[in-house]
C-alpha cells in the first residue's frame, strides 16, 4: 500500500542499504495503490505499483513432478483480497492548496472566481480517494484476518474479496503494529469462515513453501519455491527476522500467506528484492512465530507491548572484542544504560557486553532487541554479561518499551602531541569549550585521512572515557593508550558522545602510517 506521503518515515532511514547490491536494485512491498506515485524518503526503496509483468520468469517447479494441488485446494478458501479506501491528504497543513494569494485586481483572481473553485486561493483542497490493495488470510472460523500493516495503515472502509472473486465482506481493523508490519482485521458479517493454522515449527532452509495470494480480487494465485535463508535483516524495522524464499510472489500479495507442504502458515509475504520491480526469486516473509506473538496481543489489547531494559547498544567489532579481552566479536556492547532503566537498576554499565538472554547466546544488537522485546513487559530475564574481563549473570525485570521515542586547550607535552598527531586529532577539555559539557575532551580538529576519522570520529565529538577510565584532558587519552600498548592491547576503547548519542569506538594503539 502506498500514498503520496511516505508511509513509514519512522522506520526507514537505512533504506534497505544492507541488501542493495546494484544502484537499480530495490526492495518492493507487494501491495499496490492505483494511480498514486510514491514520493519522499522511501522512493528509492519502495515502488508502487510496479510493472504489470511482475510475475516472475523464474518459476521453481516441484521436484520429480510432485503436485501441490491437494494442499492448495485445502487452503485457498482462507486467502482473501484486501481492498482499502485511501484518502489523499491536503497539500498544506491548513487544508488549503499551496497556491499564491491573488489581489482582487489580478486578472487570474477573476478567472478562479468564475471557473472555479478547484484551485482558487482560500478554497479548501478536495481530497482524492484511491484504492489500496493487498492480500490476507483468515485464521479463525469467526473471521479474524491477518495482513500487512502497510496495506491498511493509511486507509479506511476495508473490504475483503473472497477466493471466488465475487463474494465481498466488510471488515474492521482490530490493531496494527508498524514495527513488524502486521495488522489484524475482523470480518463484520457473522459466519463460519474457512481458516488456516500456523505451523508449530519453523521451516528449514531448503524446505518447500507455497506462496498464495488474492491480488486485486481476481481469485487466488499460487507459486512455489524453497526457503533460501532465515533471519534476514532487510532494514524494514527494528525486529527484522525475515524468511527469504525463492517462490515468485505476485503483485498485490502483501499480507498473503506462505505455506509449508502440509498447508500450515510459515510466514506472511511482505516484500521482494528486485532490480526492476518484478520478482527475481528473492522474497521476504515474516515468520509464523513472530506473527503468532504479535497477532495474539493485537487480538487481546489492540496493540503490542514489548519488553525493555533501557540500553543503547552497538555491535562488537574485532577491535572492540580485543580491547575488552573477548575471544570472539559477538554480543551487544552497551554504550549507555539509561537513567532509571531496568538495566541501570540491575547494575549494567557502559562497556558491558550482553552475550546471552536466559541461556541463549546473542550474536548481535538486533538479536538482543528481538529477544528482549519478545519477552514482554514485567518479565524476568537472566542476562549473561561480560563485565570487567569476566562473565557474570545479571537478573533484570523488564519494563515497557516507551513509544517511539550538546576554548582553551591545555599545554600538552611533546609526547602527547605526537600520539594525538598519529591519530589525526587535536583535543581540548570539554569544560573549556562552550556547549560541550563538563566531562571529557572535545575533538577540536581532525585529519580527514587520519586513523580517528576512519573510525567515524568527527569535530565536536566528546570523548568521555578511554579504556574504561574517565578523561578530562588530552594527556589522559595518551596515557591510557600508552599503558594499553605496554600491556599488549592492540586497541583502546573510547566512549564517545555525539548528537546521535553515546557509542564506543576502538582506536588502534599503533595507528598505521
Amino acid at each position: 500500500m502506498t500514498s503520496s506521503k511516505s508511509p513509514r518515515p519512522d522506520e526507514q532511514s537505512e533504506g534497505f542499504s544492507k541488501i542493495r547490491k546494484h544502484p537499480s536494485s530495490r526492495v518492493v512491498l507487494l501491495s499496490a495503490v492505483a494511480g498514486v506515485a510514491l514520493t519522499g524518503a522511501l522512493a528509492n526503496s519502495f515502488i508502487f505499483p510496479y510493472p504489470s509483468n511482475a510475475l516472475a520468469e523464474t518459476v521453481t517447479p516441484a521436484a520429480q513432478g510432485a503436485s501441490f494441488a491437494d494442499v492448495v485446494d485445502r487452503v485457498r478458501g482462507a486467502v482473501v483480497s484486501v481492498k482499502v479506501k485511501v484518502t489523499e491528504e491536503a497539500d498544506s497543513e491548513d487544508g488549503k492548496p499551496d497556491v499564491p494569494q491573488l489581489s482582487p485586481e489580478d486578472p487570474m483572481e477573476k478567472f478562479f472566481k468564475r471557473f472555479g473553485q478547484q484551485g482558487a486561493p482560500g478554497m479548501p483542497h478536495k481530497p482524492k480517494t484511491q484504492q489500496a490493495q493487498g492480500s490476507g488470510f483468515i485464521i479463525s472460523s469467526d473471521g479474524y484476518v491477518v495482513t500487512n500493516n502497510h496495506v491498511v495503515e493509511h486507509g479506511s472502509d476495508v473490504t475483503l474479496v473472497m477466493d471466488d472473486g465475487k463474494t465481498t465482506v466488510t471488515a474492521k481493523v482490530v490493531g496494527t503494529d508498524k514495527k513488524t508490519d502486521l495488522a489484524l482485521l475482523k470480518i463484520n458479517e457473522g459466519g463460519n469462515y474457512p481458516f488456516v493454522d500456523f505451523a508449530s515449527a519453523a521451516p528449514r532452509v531448503g524446505d518447500w513453501v507455497i506462496a498464495v495470494g488474492n491480488p486485486f480480487g481476481l481469485g487466488g494465485t499460487v507459486t512455489a519455491g524453497i526457503v533460501s535463508a532465515r533471519g534476514r535483516d532487510i532494514g524494514a524495522g527494528p525486529y527484522d527476522d525475515f524468511l527469504q524464499i525463492d517462490a515468485p510472489v505476485n503483485r498485490g500479495n502483501s499480507g498473503g500467506p506462505t505455506f509449508n507442504a502440509a498447508g500450515q502458515v510459515v510466514g506472511v509475504n511482505t516484500a521482494i528484492f528486485s532490480p526492476s520491480g518484478g520478482s527475481v526469486g528473492i522474497g521476504f516473509a515474516i515468520p509464523a512465530d513472530t506473527v503468532k506473538s504479535v497477532i495474539a496481543q493485537l487480538k487481546d489489547k489492540g496493540a503490542v507491548a514489548r519488553g525493555w531494559i533501557g540500553v543503547q547498544i552497538q555491535p562488537v567489532t574485532a577491535e572492540i572484542a580485543d580491547s575488552l579481552g573477548l575471544k570472539t566479536p559477538k554480543g551487544a556492547l552497551v554504550a549507555e544504560a539509561q537513567a532509571n532503566s531496568p538495566a541501570q537498576e540491575a547494575g549494567i554499565k557502559s562497556g558491558d557486553v550482553i552475550l546471552g538472554v536466559d541461556g541463549e547466546k546473542v550474536e548481535g544488537p538486533r538479536e538482543l532487541a528481538r529477544k528482549i522485546a519478545g519477552l514482554g513487559p514485567n518479565a524476568k530475564a537472566d542476562l549473561t554479561v561480560w563485565h570487567g574481563g569476566s562473565e557474570k549473570t545479571v537478573s533484570v525485570k523488564l519494563g515497557v518499551l516507551p513509544p517511539d521515542k550538546e576554548a582553551k586547550a591545555e599545554t600538552d607535552t611533546q609526547s602527547d602531541r605526537s600520539v594525538l598527531a598519529s591519530l589525526g586529532l587535536s583535543l581540548a577539555p570539554a569544560a573549556a569549550v562552550p556547549g560541550a559539557g563538563k566531562e571529557g575532551v572535545v575533538i577540536a580538529e581532525i585529519d580527514p585521512d587520519g586513523a580517528a576519522a576512519q573510525k567515524g570520529l568527527k569535530v565536536g565529538d566528546v570523548i568521555v572515557e578511554a579504556g574504561g577510565h574517565a578523561v578530562s584532558k588530552p594527556s589522559d587519552i595518551t596515557s591510557v593508550m600508552s599503558d594499553a600498548k605496554k600491556d599488549g592491547h592492540k586497541a583502546v576503547l573510547l566512549r564517545v558522545k555525539s548528537p546521535e548519542g553515546m557509542r564506543f569506538v576502538a582506536i588502534a594503539t599503533s595507528p598505521a602510517g
